[in-house]
């Protein structure tokens, strides 16, 4: 094996190497995770109670095509991604919104219930008459759920 001035083999430099950028690219990772966990509650104790017309508005928001799909990420743990679509059947342009989505088990009993933002990191309101196409991911299934798309329910909105 080759070997450089110092005695070191360079196949242990390339092992050591690669190591060092997976743990940083793995802590990244865990930071990006865990600021992202905690934002959505910091944001929501910090909002005002939904005027009339905000209550009003949460029925022109339409849910559809949800489908589940589960993955391994590079940890091998199962991922569960929800992909769905939110239509904004109202005449006023939606900047945020929070939808609360029911995981049930086979007697129909919620084992899961959720608060996800699919609005979140989107630079434009949803305009009326837009769909916007949006996917949440659930690290953490319960085994009684019965791996049928939740249903939701718009909770909060911001015009």
């Amino acid at each position: 094996m080759p070997r450089n001035d110092h005695g070191v083999s360079t196949l242990t430099i390339t092992i050591i190497v690669v190591s060092l950028i997976l743990a940083a690219v793995a802590a990244i990772l865990i930071m990006h995770q865990h600021e992202v966990a905690t934002r959505p509650a910091s944001v929501v104790a910090s909002r005002q109670p939904l005027s009339a017309e905000q209550k009003a508005y949460l029925s022109s928001l339409a849910f559809g095509d949800f489908h589940m799909s589960q993955a391994a990420n590079f940890l091998n743990d199962t991922v569960t991604y929800l992909d769905g679509s939110v239509t904004n059947q109202g005449a006023k342009p939606v900047r945020t919104l929070d939808v609360q989505l029911e995981f049930v088990d086979s007697l129909n009993q919620v084992v899961l219930r959720d608060t996800v933002h699919p609005l979140e990191g989107r630079s434009t309101p949803l305009m009326p008459g837009e769909t916007y196409a949006f996917r949440v991911t659930f690290e953490h299934m319960p085994a009684d759920w019965n791996q049928t798309p939740p249903t939701a329910k718009a909770v909060y909105l911001e015009f």
